[in-house]
Parts: structure tokens; sequence; C-alpha cells
């Protein structure tokens, strides 16, 4: 019985018209010139006059709220993800970095794979009995039951590419399951591990035994086949063309059934070269380095591989489709406490007397699969060179500081994320903080609008208005944005924030196949919809850091994980936008987070010296 039956979460609810369109025109007056800001408030008035085509939109979307277990979950799959036709690495697949392993020797590597693979199976299990238990919402009203449909996807789905939309395939399992089995990939070619020979899963000892046998198999000079998974790494009406020709061959369609049905990939990776940052580790996670390196060593469309690289480069990448960053965090962060846990059981377990040898998947290909081939390495190399990644890790002040000022760790870093931008660009801008909904059936995220009027007000005062503001005026100011930013970021995740809603009425409005409405065509939704600012908290209880690229072309990526005594930032941009640098941005935000903190200090000896006198 499913977590969502179990505990009778409510559905997702559906705001008023009138608070959205206040709401909304709330959210973007600061982001407008005058101009355009009384165009879209006539449009917004047109829009929710009574009788007119906001109030039709609105009962249509009733009558679907009774209908389906979560009104927006489709609206919002398709739009987030299965429309967008970007490339799937660094534009829409996120990464979490592991802690940097110390390898020795190439069966070091290796060890670690089988250790982490038996981790995977041992995960497998509890999500086949259904035996995870329950997640809990902590952070602003903690405590209440979150769905857990996302996590059922992690091992049994796979995102198709489509000329037009990509499909997300769920694996329902059949009475009688085939064996089964995960993907290795090795100097760019793909193996077929079974993980139960016989009706048994494999232990440790035999994981290792069988990756053995792949790297020697991969190493064999007699057969160096094309880098295929150079294919899944392009556009994705690109690759959706490109399927279909590899699907001429039987060869081909074979391979790639193997593919797509997996657990996952274990991606064994080349040593990448000599320096490995946080930074240089985050791009490699995220791209793979390229053609030279393991970019071939991929199939982006597999929601988790997991990278194993003989350097010590590790981490996950994933197909975001299927789940949220924090399913990922909880999923990651059992299989490292697995592996610190659970000693390696190399030494102990009895083999399998002779196991099969793993099978190497088989690629027909033809001229055109080649110049396809050398089409999307082209592509990959350009995204490699655009990315402008930088890792920093603060170091002066964490989680623990901010509270003691009776602030939200989240909302105060979101304030700082704006302020760094203002620093660095003169003005505010459209803000995406993803928020869970999985308060309620089937529940995803919704944004947190962080750009608030009050938090220009306050990045103004820090920046514009130095001289003409008091420390004590600038206090009070932060502590209004903050306020601002925790109110919006409980109306996100009680769902009933605006950008759900609006999208459920467009799409609405384009299935009764009524003309676009005004209001969606207005300069203001575009620039509400674009996300120059993208922004996560992804805490973990692990060391290991999550990074993205920006959603944007001339936008940031910034995705934060706040311990107690630092605060760890993976920033992105893009090098081809003359507008955006990371490290410009990342010394911004250093600045930013000094200043509120003196802010705190200054205050606390104002306070004490007006209380003696």
């Amino acid at each position: 019985m499913s977590a969502v039956l179990r505990f009778g979460l409510s559905k997702l609810p559906l705001p008023s018209l009138k608070d959205t369109l206040d709401m909304y025109l709330r959210c973007m007056k600061h982001l407008l010139t005058e101009e355009q800001f009384n165009k879209t408030q006539n449009i917004v008035k047109q829009f929710g006059a009574p009788g007119g085509v906001g109030e039709r939109l609105q009962s249509k979307l009733e009558e679907r709220r009774k209908n389906k277990a979560n009104w927006v979950y489709d609206y919002w799959l398709n739009d987030m993800y299965l429309n967008n036709r970007l490339a799937l690495p660094v534009n829409s697949s996120p990464a979490m970095v592991f802690p940097q392993q110390n390898f020795r020797a190439p069966i070091d590597s290796l060890r670690f794979a089988a250790h982490l693979i038996s981790g995977v199976l041992e995960y497998k299990t509890l999500l086949d009995g259904r035996a995870l238990p329950v997640d809990y919402a902590r952070g602003q009203l903690a405590g209440t039951p979150l769905c857990m449909e996302q996590y059922y996807r992690l091992f049994t789905s796979y995102r198709l590419p489509g000329p037009e939309r990509d499909t997300l395939v769920a694996q329902e399992s059949s009475v009688m399951p085939e064996p089964e089995h995960i993907i290795v990939a090795c100097k760019n070619q793909f193996f077929v591990l079974d993980v139960v020979i016989n009706f048994r899963r494999l232990n440790e000892r035999d994981l290792l035994t069988q990756l053995e046998k792949i790297v020697k198999m991969a190493d064999s000079e007699e057969e160096q086949l094309p880098p295929i998974g150079l294919l899944t790494s392009d556009g994705r009406t690109e690759w959706a063309e490109s399927r279909s020709v590899l699907m001429r061959e039987s060869t081909n369609r074979d391979s790639l059934d193997m593919i797509e049905r997996c657990l996952c990939l274990v991606c064994l990776d080349d040593a990448s070269g000599p320096e490995l940052s946080d930074t240089t580790r985050a791009m490699l996670m995220l791209h793979g380095g390229g053609v030279a390196k393991n970019g071939g060593n991929r199939w982006y469309d597999k929601p988790m591989q997991f990278v194993v690289g003989a350097d010590g480069c590790c981490g996950v990448v994933c197909e975001h489709s299927p789940f949220e960053g924090i399913v990922l965090v909880q999923c990651t962060e059992y299989l490292l406490k697995y592996m610190i846990g659970s000693p390696s059981k190399l030494v102990r377990a009895a083999s399998v007397s002779e196991l099969p040898a793993p099978r190497r998947l088989r690629w027909k290909c033809t001229p055109e699969i080649h110049k396809l081939l050398a089409c999307s390495a082209d592509k990959l190399q350009r995204l490699v060179r655009n990315l402008d990644m930088n890792v920093h890790k603060f170091y002066d002040y964490g989680k623990e500081f901010i509270k003691k000022q009776k602030m939200s760790p989240d909302a105060y870093i979101q304030v700082a994320l704006q302020l760094a931008y203002y620093r660095c660009h003169g003005r505010p801008v459209s803000t995406y903080e993803s928020a869970s909904i999985r308060r309620f059936q089937e529940g995803r995220v919704d944004n947190i609008r962080s750009a608030t009027p009050e938090a220009l007000a306050f990045v103004k005062a820090m920046t514009d208005g130095m001289l003409s503001t008091s420390d004590t005026e600038k206090m009070e100011m932060l502590r209004g944005a903050i306020t601002a930013q925790t109110k919006y970021t409980i109306l996100a995740i009680t769902g009933m924030a605006i950008d759900n809603h609006l999208l459920g009425l467009r799409e609405i409005a384009h299935e009764l196949k009524i003309e676009k409405p005004e209001i969606f065509k207005d300069e203001a939704y575009l620039i509400s919809n674009q996300f120059i600012l993208s922004t996560s908290q992804v805490p973990t209880t692990v060391e290991m850091f999550c990074c993205y690229g920006p959603v944007v072309p001339n936008g940031y990526g910034a995705c934060y994980n706040p311990q107690s005594d630092h605060i760890l930032f993976s920033v992105s941009s893009f090098h081809e936008s003359p507008q955006t640098c990371s490290a410009e941005f990342v010394k911004c935000l250093v600045q930013g987070l000094l200043d509120m903190r003196d802010l705190h200090s200054l205050n606390i000896h104002h306070n004490c010296d007006t209380n003696v006198m």
C-alpha cells in the first residue's frame, strides 16, 4: 500500500484566483518599469474580472482538482522537464559530489564500486518491500508526513527522448520479473551486470569479480566501440532523432532495451587529471569533462548514474524528472552511511562457483550514426567550455550563528543571495527557490519568489544607501526581508504560491483550445519566468554537496548546503554570457554574508550603548 493512501495525505489545494493575481502583481511590481507594470495591472484586472476568462479557467481547474490526485502534476512535469529541449547535462541534471576518495591502486576503485552496488541492492530491497520509513517535514511547519512516491521512481524509471516532448517511462514490475541488472559504463562501452543469478543476489565478492572482468573486456583492443553514450548528452529533439536512427538495427534495439530497463548505471571513469578541487569535481560530475575525458561514459536518460573515478572523483548524476533533490540526498546518504557502517564483505562471502561473464552491449554504426556522434561530441565540448563553476566553502559562520539571531537560515541565505546579485548587477531579478509540496498527494515543488520588495529595500540600503541609512534601520529591513521570505515559504509549502496556479490556468486554456489569454503573452509574464537566479537549499548530514547549472543563458545556478559552522555554495553560470561571472558572484556573496554578520554585532553594541544611557 502506498504511503499516500496509508497516511491519507490531502490533495494539493487550489488558491483563489484573486489571491494569486494580487500576489502576482505584488511579486512583479519592483521588477518592472512603471510603464510595464501599468500595462500588466490592466491585463491582470481584465483577466480576473467577474465573468471573465480567468474565472472560466479557474472553474475548469476546480473540476480537474476533483478528478485527479494532483491537479498540477502533469502540467508541471511537462513544463519543467519533458517539454524542455535543452541537453540534460548541466542544463537539467544535477549531481551529488561525494567526498574525495583515496584509491591507491586500480582495485580500490572497483572495491568501492562493488560496495556501492551492494548498498544500492540493499536500498532497492527496502523500496521493493515498501519498507522505507516515511519522511516528515523539517524546517517551517515541521512534523507533517510527506508523500513518498518519488522514492519508488529512483530505480524504475527512464526518460525517453521524443521529437517534441519526452516521456517519463515507469517500469511496472511484472509477476515474473526478469533478472535485475545494472549497466556498467567503462571506456565509453556498456556492459550488462546481472545482479541476480539463479535467483540469488550477487554478494560483494561476486560483484568485484564481475567488475574486474568488465575492466579487462573494456581494455581488450579487439573491439573499441564508438562512444554511443555521447548521443544522450545532445539536445532532446536531436537525441530522439538519433535514437530512431539507431533503432533501425535489431542489435541496437536490444542494447537500448537493456540500458532502458536497468536499475541504474555505474560509470567507471578514467582519471581526469591532476587537480581535483571541489570545483573541478563538480564540473566532472555535471558533464564528465567532455569527449577527451569521460563525457561518453554516461547515459543521461537514466535517473541514477553512479560515477566512480579511478582518481577518487566520485558521485552521482541524476536525471531530474522523476524526483527532487531531497530524495536523491536521502538515497545517497543511505548509501554512504551503508558503506561506512557495514565493512566491505569481500573476504567472508562464498562466491557463486562459475559466474557467467558480463555481456558487452553491441552497436551497429552506419556512417550516419558516426556523423551524429561527431555532432553530439562538438556540442558537449561547447557545453564543457561554457560552464563557469565555483564551489565555495564559507567558513566565517554557519546556520548556528543565524539561528542564534532568531532567524531562519534558509531565509537569511536567500536574502544574502539577493544582496550578492544586486551588488554584482545593480538590479533585482526573478528568483526561483524550490519549495517542496510533498505534504500533498503526488506533490513535487512550487516556487518561492525570493526577490521580494522587502529584500530589495534591504539590499538597496546595504549598497545604494550605505550612508543615509542607519545600522538599526538596516537591521529592521533585514528582519523585514526575512519575515517576507518566511511568509512566502509557508505559502509555497502549503500549496498557496502563485507559479503552479498560473501554470495551471495557462495549460487549461491551451487544453480548451482558447486563444492564449493576454496575461500569458504579456512581457511581465515572460520576465517573471526568466529565472536569472535559480536557487535551492540541499542540506546533507554526510560530507557531500549538490551542484547544477543555470536555467537561462544569462543566469546563475546557486545551490547551498548550510552546516552548523560553515555554508557550502555551488555557483554556476556560463562563460558565454558577458553579464555573468561565478567568481565575482561568490565574491559579492561572501562580502554580503560578512556585512550581514557585522550588522548583528554593530546592532548589539548599539543596543548596549542605548541601554547604558
